[in-house]
């Protein structure tokens, strides 16, 4: 917990509610202790617009999310999600690049994956947040298959072909590939539900556009269309145009988004025991493409009050999909 910080999404929640200052503190305390709701979601589900107890109550919060986590997904199942190279395995016919595991390879596997390939991403097998991610460029396989080696030996375990997005996703942001978080729920008969999307974008600064490492993300409609400005933690502040490129963003409609959503309905039916899963889906040229699988989803991005005109939490949508009360605290 960090005071400054704490004060200062207290002064955006007075700039944009017209509350003082010194009346959203104390709520702030207040809304920590009585759900679960620090201060920075309490800023971002608009806790000083939203003051009704019974609204309140629709918000998931970071302890109800973990509670549905262990809940729905096995443990065992799990690890395949959370190890890179596992996944890679698992899901191969729908990430759509080529990769290596770097611990064990061989000279040979190692200089076949490097031929044709200007630029790589290396990552370790655990990393999250666009943590733990190195690109490469490199002028032949000789010079790409060498820096492969040292960075094995400094312990990344993956190599994977860089992603080229869809032209219409470089005007988002050209320095990263802007995917699209989609989180499917399967019910108790195995059917599995979309039950929100929205995209991310990287401020112009850094390859990844993970929203831990700066970038930014807006919620999408059910035809795969940005609702709202974009929104950047790190920032607190909304963009209606991006930063760095300039283009507007409410109305920007994703490329092959069907294709999307059809990609992930299948892609969780695949291991039913890991029921509840965020997925980062690229759209490239010739469609959508798997990027990872999260277990233990976002709750904050999707219950954003800038992009919610329902003013109300995602809760009641868990609900009706697994079709009980969820009394997670």
């Amino acid at each position: 917990m960090s005071l400054g910080r704490m004060l200062r999404y207290a002064r955006i929640a007075s700039r944009e509610s017209g509350r003082p200052v010194l009346l959203i503190l104390p709520d702030m305390v207040y809304c920590a202790f009585r759900y679960g709701v620090g201060y920075l979601d309490y800023h971002t589900f608009g806790f000083a617009h939203i003051r009704d107890r019974a609204s309140r109550l629709t918000f998931m919060t970071m302890n109800d999310n973990l509670a549905l986590v262990r809940r729905l997904n096995s443990s065992e199942d799990r690890r395949l999600f959370e190890d890179k190279l596992q996944f890679d395995r698992a899901f191969s016919d729908m990430i759509g690049r080529d990769f290596l595991g770097l611990a064990n390879c061989s000279e040979q596997e190692l200089l076949r994956f490097a031929g044709g390939k200007g630029r790589v991403f290396v990552k370790t097998l655990d990393g999250f947040g666009g943590l733990g991610v190195r690109c490469l460029e490199a002028a032949g396989p000789e010079e790409l298959a060498a820096r492969l080696r040292e960075l094995a030996k400094q312990g990344y375990g993956l190599a994977e072909e860089a992603i080229t997005q869809h032209p219409r996703m470089d005007l988002l942001c050209k320095s990263s590939v802007n995917t699209v978080r989609m989180v499917t729920l399967l019910n108790s008969s195995g059917q599995p539900h979309l039950i929100y999307s929205l995209v991310r974008m990287g401020m112009g600064t850094a390859p990844v556009d993970n929203i831990s490492s700066g970038g930014m993300y807006s919620s999408l409609d059910p035809e795969g269309r940005i609702v709202a400005p974009a929104y950047c933690d790190k920032t607190g502040e909304s963009y209606p145009k991006h930063p760095a490129t300039g283009q507007q963003l409410t109305g920007f409609e994703v490329p092959f988004f069907p294709e999307a959503r059809e990609l992930v309905l299948r892609a969780a039916l695949r291991y039913p025991r890991v029921r509840y899963v965020g997925w980062d889906v690229a759209i490239t040229s010739d469609g959508p493409v798997l990027v990872e699988g999260n277990t233990i989803p976002g709750y904050d991005m999707c219950q954003n009050y800038r992009h919610n005109p329902s003013h109300r939490g995602i809760l009641p949508l868990f609900e009706k999909v697994l079709g009980e009360e969820l009394r997670l605290r």
